[in-house]
Order: C-alpha cells, then structure tokens, then sequence
C-alpha cells in the first residue's frame, strides 16, 4: 500500500467504525452513527445505513464514499465526523473524541470530531 495515498471517505468512515466499535461496541456505536446522521441529514447529507441482522450490527457508506475521485464525500465525512463529537462529548466527555483527534489519518484527511472554537 502506497502510504502518500488519500483515504476515500468509505475508508475513513471504516476506521471510525473500527475505532468506536473497539472503545464503544457495535451497539453504541451504531446508536451513536444513527444518531449522528440523522442529525447530518437535516443538512441533505448522503446518509450511513446502520442495520441490525441476528448476531451483528452492519453499516453501508454511500457508493460515492467509495471513490476516491468524490470531493464531496470527503465533506459530508467531515460533518459526520462533527456530530460524532458533538454526541460523543455528550456521553463520555472528552475522551473518545481525544483518541479519535490523535489518529494521524484522520487529522491528514481534515477529519476532526470537535468544532474548530472547541479546540484549546
């Protein structure tokens, strides 16, 4: 793998996932990305499909996440990625956002979980 290579926002979010799964569990996580877009939504964002099959909670990006030719989709991660802070700071202060903002793929990508005015 090419290390100079941009992440596609899918790729981003997939690490989102991984991150939150890891610290949270699905569970919280799913309710926290559900949550999360909808409140994205109300800005005519595309959205993430959480689903809930017998044993495990599964997630769709948008096809267009996928490409790494898609600049908006880079943006719409973003203003995910900003109401999973604005939640996450909520339920646990700040110390999931904290270990999110030190992933340096994240911060390559402009991928922030706190509004700029929040930062010290």
């Amino acid at each position: 793998m090419v290390e100079d290579k941009q992440p596609t926002a899918g790729e981003l979010f997939d690490l989102i996932w991984e991150r939150l799964a890891d610290l949270l569990g699905t569970a919280a996580t799913a309710t926290l990305v559900r949550r999360a877009t909808k409140r994205a939504a109300a800005e005519a964002l595309p959205t993430v499909i959480v689903n809930h099959n017998t044993l495990n909670y599964e997630y769709k990006v948008p096809e267009s996440w996928r490409s790494a030719a898609e600049p908006n989709a880079l943006r719409s991660l973003r203003d995910l990625a900003k109401e999973l802070g604005v939640l996450l700071t909520r339920l646990t202060g700040p110390v999931v956002v904290d270990q999110l903002e030190r992933e340096p793929r994240f911060r390559k990508s402009g991928v922030s979980f706190v509004e700029a005015s929040d930062r010290t």
